[in-house]
């Protein structure tokens, strides 16, 4: 009886993914019929040539430059895959672990640059804040925006809530752990990147 294992290729790209800490442990991957139900309900296949059916035939067949693809990045993590899957499958998990892989082998950073300013927030303030880049857009898409933003502390004053930074001690802590763990070379990397 030949049989084959999860060590054997193309199994061992699949085997990646499962092993990766945000992979939920069911191997719903390996279960995966090719029935169809993530794509025909994913809003993102709806809307581009995102296909998440294909994405997990492409991990089972061991077809690494699906991290090239720039089809991964239209997933925007709602999750509907994972609710209508079957076999537990979660397409959601699998691009956000293959974007993940892209982006450690400098295959995307491209694709995150814009979004520096997201990880400079955290980083210099220990929250998430819009990165500037992106003020126009919103001043254009947001009736009023702008002079809620410009206006934000003496709104929050008003409402009786406090300051949205949290206190200095806290920020300098966070900075320490996206120190520790790395997160401050791999922006430095990111912003590097599209400075050569």
């Amino acid at each position: 009886m030949n049989t084959q294992r999860i060590d054997d290729e193309p199994l061992d790209f699949a085997e990646t993914i499962i092993n990766d800490i945000k992979s939920s442990k069911d191997e719903g991957i390996l279960k995966c019929v090719q029935c169809g139900m993530c794509t025909s309900t994913c809003p993102a296949a709806r809307h581009s040539h995102y296909n998440p059916r294909d994405i997990i035939e492409r991990v089972l067949e061991g077809d690494k430059t699906v991290i090239e693809e720039d089809d991964i990045w239209n997933c925007f993590y709602c999750y509907t895959c994972h609710s209508i899957c079957p076999v537990g499958n979660s397409v959601s998990e699998v691009n956000q672990i293959l974007k993940q892989l892209a982006i450690s082998e400098g295959k995307a950073y491209d694709k995150v640059y814009d979004y520096l300013g997201f990880a400079d927030s955290y980083y210099s303030e220990a929250i998430g804040a819009i990165p500037s880049t992106f003020y126009p857009e919103i001043s254009e898409d947001v009736d009023g925006w702008w002079d809620f933003r410009l206006h934000l502390d003496e709104i929050r004053e008003e409402l009786g809530l406090g300051p949205v930074s949290p206190p200095r001690e806290v920020i300098e802590e966070v900075s320490v752990i996206l120190d520790n763990t790395g997160f401050k070379e791999r922006i430095e990397k990111i912003r590097e990147s599209k400075e050569c």
